[in-house]
Formats: C-alpha cells, sequence, structure tokens
C-alpha cells in the first residue's frame, strides 16, 4: 500500500526496544515536527479550505500522539530528553524542489510530507508486531493506523492541487530516492535512524 521501496528490517524493533527511553523521546519530537509540519503547510496555503481543514485536524492528532508519547515517557520514569536531530528527514528535506513554480514547492511538500508518514506508518507496523512490550506494540498499531491516514491526506492533496507537477511521476521520484536513502538507517533506536 505504501510503495515503499525498502521495507525495515524487523531486527530494528530490538534496536528500539533495547533503549525505550531513547525512542519514546525520538518519537516525541517526531509528533511534534510533524504538528509543525502541517501548521506551517496551512499557514503558506491558507488560500485552500479543504486543506486548512484537515491539516488543522491533522496538527492536533500530532500534539494529541506527543501527549500520549510523553505520558508513557512519565508513567514509565524516563525524562523526556532534549530535541533530537533528525537526519533523515534533513535529507529528505534536501530532495524538496526549490526552484520552479509556487505550486511546484506546494506539492513537493506534500509529497515530502506523505513520504515522512508513510516511512513512519512502516515504522511502527515494525514496532507493533516486533517488540515485547505489549503496551507499546498496541500503542504504536494505533499510530500506524493514524499514520496511514496522513500519508494518504497529504499524497490526496498532491494530486488535487496539482498545477504542472506529474504527481504519479514525481512520487514514484521521492520512493526511488527514499527507497536508496533508507539503506544508510536502521541501525538506531530512533523512529527513522
Amino acid at each position: 500500500m505504501l510503495g515503499l521501496k525498502l521495507l525495515t528490517d524487523p531486527r530494528w524493533a530490538n534496536i528500539a526496544e533495547s533503549n525505550l527511553e531513547e525512542i519514546l523521546t525520538d518519537h516525541a519530537w517526531c509528533e511534534q515536527k510533524a504538528a509543525t509540519n502541517a501548521i506551517s503547510l496551512i499557514t503558506q496555503n491558507s488560500e485552500h479550505p479543504d486543506l486548512v481543514h484537515e491539516l488543522t485536524a491533522i496538527a492536533i492528532e500530532e500534539m494529541q500522539h506527543f501527549q500520549l508519547v510523553i505520558d508513557i515517557i512519565k508513567r514509565r520514569g524516563y525524562a523526556l530528553g532534549r530535541e533530537r536531530k533528525d537526519d533523515y528527514v534533513n535529507q529528505l528535506m534536501k530532495f524538496m524542489k526549490k526552484d520552479g513554480s509556487r505550486n511546484t514547492a506546494f506539492i513537493d511538500r506534500l509529497l515530502f510530507a506523505a513520504m515522512i508518514e508513510a516511512r513512519s506508518c512502516e515504522r511502527f507496523r515494525v514496532l507493533s508486531q516486533n517488540i515485547n512490550d505489549k503496551e507499546l506494540a498496541r500503542f504504536y498499531y494505533d499510530l500506524m493506523v493514524s499514520e496511514a491516514n496522513h500519508y494518504t491526506t497529504f499524497l490526496n492533496f498532491a494530486r488535487r492541487y496539482t498545477i504542472d507537477v506529474d504527481v504519479e511521476r514525481r512520487w514514484k521520484e521521492w520512493l526511488e530516492f527514499e527507497g536508496k536513502l533508507i539503506q544508510s538507517y536502521g541501525k538506531t533506536e530512533h523512529i527513522h535512524g
């Protein structure tokens, strides 16, 4: 369904589970950044009422996920660490088209968001199916479903609002790029690491 070119090795879940405090802190900040991205898209494209409505809901949901992760961190006696840099996301950002029309930049920003949501969804699936911690396995299953909805929302908006971009061709380029990029990741206790 997601079209990802390379799936995460299930053994990554063992790495994640070996340091739950780190994976949860990283996850919390991923949720906060996802909310910020949705708000940024709203701010830059407020002429689209349906986008404003849908992305407001996503921003709120991402902040609710942030709160849920913080609650788990607190319940387990962990501390929310400082924000982590997300090298994976930074590398994806470099792939975004920054030249061309305003519409080209808008569509690529939507595809960038869809790509992150797709990989997050896939990572949450791996966690839900492969960690021994039953509470977190259920938690990540629920989040997997949510991320899949976000992924389709961003992709559908790209298809709806394109003027001068062949969205299907560009999405294939994103998938190819990400498939090569992700080969360098999956070795640390970070959601995209």
